[in-house]
This record gives C-alpha cells, sequence and structure tokens, in this order.
C-alpha cells in the first residue's frame, strides 16, 4: 500500500507527524508531499519531527490570491500523484493545500482521507476559506477522520454514510504528548531563553484574516487596559510575520511596558510558552485542543468556532473581539472561573489517533 501524505502549513505539518511516523514505523509505504503553504515555520516543525519531504513544491509567492494558489496547486500535485498512483491520498484540516490535494486524488480516482473532518461553524464565510474548504472536501472525502462525537454528528447531519465516519480524536494530542514526553528539558530551557520562567503571563495570539484591522485592534486594547490594571501580570504575544498583525500590535502595545513580543515561535517554543502560561487568548483553532491537554484555560478571540467541545467541556470560552466583551472575560477569569477550566477534561483524544487511522487503513487494504 502506497499512501499520499498533502500537506502545505505548520499547524498540518503538526498534526500529520504523528501519522506519518505511525504509518512509517508500521512498514507501510508512505510519501510526505509538501506543498510548502507556510516556508520557514513549516520546515521548523518538519525538522522537530524529523520529517524529510518526498515532495516539496515552494509553492507561496508574494501576492498570491487563493484563485492562483489553488489553480498552481492543482496542477503540481496532478503531476505528483499521476507519477506515484497512490492507494490512498490522506489530507487534513481545511487549507487551500487541503482542498488542492483532495480534488487531485478526486480527479484521479484515488480514496481521500480527511483527518479532522467534521468540523463546521455554520458560516461558510467565518473562518474564510477554511469553512468552505471543509464543505467541499467532505463531498469528495472516502472516509473521514472526525475528532469528536460532534464532528460525528455534523457529518451524519449532512447525510454522510455513517460507514464512512470513524471517530478517532484528534492528532494534535498525539504530537503533544510526544513532546511532551521527549522534550521536557527544552521545555524549561526554553522558558529561561525567553525570561518567562518566573512571570506570571497571559499568552495571546492572534493571526486570522478576519481579525485584522479593528478587531484586532479593540482586542488589543482591552488587554493593555486590563493590564495595566494588574502589576502583577505579563503579556507575551509571538506576532505572525503577516505585516498588517505587526502594525497593529505596535500600535496598541509600545507604550505598555509589561509585555514581550516576540517572533512566532517554532512548535516546540510555542509548547514551551504555553505550557508556563496563566491562560491563553487565541484566535487559532489548534490552541484550542492543545490547550486543556497542558491545564491551561483559553479565552476565543472570535464569533464562531468550529470547535465547540472545547467551549461545551468547560476549558474554552466563546468571547468575540469586542473591546467590553474581552474584558469581561478577563475579569471573570479572576474567580472561581479560572480553577474550574483549568481540571476541565479534554475532550479531543487520548493520544493515540495515528494508530487508530493506520489500524484502519490496513483493515481497508485487506478488503
Amino acid at each position: 500500500m502506497k499512501i499520499g501524505l498533502i500537506f502545505g502549513t505548520r499547524p498540518e505539518a503538526i498534526k500529520v507527524a504523528p501519522v506519518y511516523h505511525e504509518l512509517k514505523n508500521n512498514g507501510i509505504n508512505v510519501k510526505a508531499v509538501v506543498t510548502g503553504q507556510h516556508k520557514e515555520m513549516l520546515y521548523q516543525v518538519l525538522n522537530l519531527f524529523g520529517i524529510t519531504p518526498d515532495y516539496d513544491l515552494q509553492i507561496m509567492k508574494q501576492g498570491q490570491g487563493l484563485s492562483e494558489l489553488t489553480g498552481r496547486l492543482i496542477i503540481k500535485l496532478d503531476e505528483i500523484v499521476k507519477k506515484e498512483k497512490f492507494d490512498y491520498i490522506l489530507v487534513q484540516g481545511d487549507t487551500t493545500s487541503v482542498l488542492a490535494g483532495a480534488l487531485v486524488g478526486f480527479y484521479n480516482q484515488i480514496p481521500v482521507g480527511h483527518i479532522e473532518a467534521g468540523l463546521r461553524t455554520g458560516n461558510i464565510y467565518s473562518p474564510f476559506p477554511e469553512e468552505a474548504n471543509r464543505k467541499l472536501v467532505g463531498n469528495i472525502t472516502s472516509i473521514h477522520f472526525a475528532p469528536t462525537d460532534v464532528n460525528v454528528e455534523n457529518l451524519l447531519k449532512e447525510n454522510y454514510p455513517k460507514d464512512k465516519i470513524l471517530k478517532v480524536g484528534n492528532t494534535v494530542i498525539d504530537a503533544l504528548y510526544w513532546v511532551k514526553r521527549n522534550k521536557s528539558e527544552d521545555i524549561e530551557a526554553i522558558k529561561r531563553k525567553y525570561g518567562v520562567e518566573n512571570k506570571k503571563y497571559i499568552l495571546i495570539t492572534m493571526h486570522r484574516r478576519e481579525n485584522w484591522g479593528k478587531p484586532m485592534e479593540e482586542t488589543l486594547k482591552a488587554v493593555r487596559d486590563y493590564l495595566e490594571k494588574h502589576d502583577d501580570l505579563y503579556l507575551v504575544f509571538p506576532m505572525h510575520l503577516n505585516p498588517l498583525v505587526r502594525e497593529v500590535a505596535h500600535k496598541v502595545l509600545d507604550t505598555f511596558e509589561r509585555k514581550i513580543l516576540i517572533e512566532p515561535l517554532e512548535y516546540l517554543e510555542f509548547i514551551a510558552i504555553m505550557d508556563g502560561a496563566h491562560y491563553i487568548m487565541t484566535d487559532s483553532g489548534g490552541v484550542q485542543e492543545e490547550a486543556p491537554s497542558l491545564g491551561k484555560p483559553t479565552l476565543v478571540l472570535r464569533d464562531t468556532t468550529e470547535r465547540p467541545e472545547a467551549i461545551e467541556a468547560g476549558t474554552a470560552k466563546l468571547v468575540g473581539t469586542k473591546y467590553e466583551d474581552v474584558i469581561k472575560y478577563m475579569e471573570l477569569l479572576e474567580g472561581e472561573l479560572y480553577e474550574k477550566m483549568s481540571k476541565a477534561n479534554n475532550p479531543y483524544g487520548d493520544g493515540k489517533t495515528s494508530e487508530r487511522i493506520r489500524k484502519y487503513l490496513l483493515e481497508k487494504n485487506k478488503c
């Protein structure tokens, strides 16, 4: 059996790394096809997990829109798929690389496995274009590897056959557990490197397209004003490389003293900074999944989330980006809510997701 694993962003690389090694370590011929939709951040993760791509498309170029990116990906991936003649193609998540990879698999009549299937917000423009990508990929997927019961229900409501849906958990938990097992000394060294080992701090990440501009500015102003009244707290903000994110961050935070503005972190570094945080504020989907494994309450800086399990389990609160709402929820975390959220159960998995995916593929190959 030959499997093509198509991915191209840092979050995808983190979540497919355990699958790649699980397949490879069990004698399955797996080819890592990297689109390069992220550049530096992607290769940091590949190095951490010891993955050497079999193909690297390095697809990104300056000023490239979604239509051009999708078209170029389809052409390049089609050449690889025709050459390799994969028995299965695996994609993960909701990016343009996922959409293009699934489409090429469909065009070549190769079954597609969608890792992290069934996430939905119900608003096709939020997040954009990820929500549409999820729904489009779902229609051409042969097996939906759904992380949670909520994801399974979403797929059933959309009338996908029950026998094509498999609840497996989320591979991000596999990756996180691997890091905690194998890199504990590095984690403590990283905290010292960034000067946070003895500080009580809030970690914030913001990068999503829908939060560019005013939403990010309102959020950061709320955080700054709250911290001005709480001199025991610091702010740690790894700033996305996007100039629109950095411009707002500097505009709002440059005059605030108790901040640590840092460059985008490698995955291992980010786990270390998460591990030391008092709590986390984020618009990232992956962070909502990782934080419960570290016992970190999370305020979600979005109006919708395709990960309602964290909200229902009590590990996260959906806050939005309005000034008054951000302040309100930060104040709520001063009391009993903090303890309740930090001790809530992780709804996203047990670290054995990759094993379940591998077993399914082997069973399918016997049929």
